[in-house]
């Protein structure tokens, strides 16, 4: 896998996605393919990618995960220097620190095809159409729907 993505990345050498790179060090490559080995912390990912942010409680229903468990890859994400967070009232929303957003984006291009990836997007899609989540009562936009 680390092959093909800097294969991919090597092809795009110059384009204006590299720019956010620039400061990019092995250490950081190291904690973000550590983070890609789990793959509790991949479908998090892939979730925070594709729709902006997301908060805690979120997450626990869309991936049917316990709140420890979720607690626990959340910081680990967080320490690993790949997510940031922010505080809404009583939510606290993460998202991806903008220096690994192309590098995660690159990663899950060769996964978005997995049929779990694709089942929680959908539920997370029908539980934001039904009104279920707190992007819903913060009146918040996942990053896919914003015009």
């Amino acid at each position: 896998m680390v092959f093909v993505i800097f294969a991919a990345a090597k092809k795009l050498r110059g384009s204006a996605c590299f720019m956010r790179l620039k400061h990019f060090n092995i250490d950081l490559g190291a904690q973000i393919f550590l983070a890609c080995s789990d793959t509790s912390r991949l479908r998090i990912l892939n979730l925070i990618l594709t729709n902006g942010e997301m908060c805690i409680s979120d997450l626990e229903h869309i991936l049917e995960f316990t709140q420890t468990k979720t607690s626990r890859h959340l910081l680990y994400l967080k320490n690993s220097g790949i997510l940031t967070s922010r505080k809404i009232n009583q939510w606290v929303f993460y998202q991806l620190k903008e220096e690994v957003f192309d590098i995660t984006r690159q990663i899950f291009q060769f996964l978005s095809r997995d049929a779990i990836l694709q089942k929680d997007q959908q539920v997370f899609q029908t539980m934001y159409n039904n009104r279920e989540l707190s992007l819903n009562k913060l009146k918040i936009k996942p990053i896919n729907q914003h015009a």
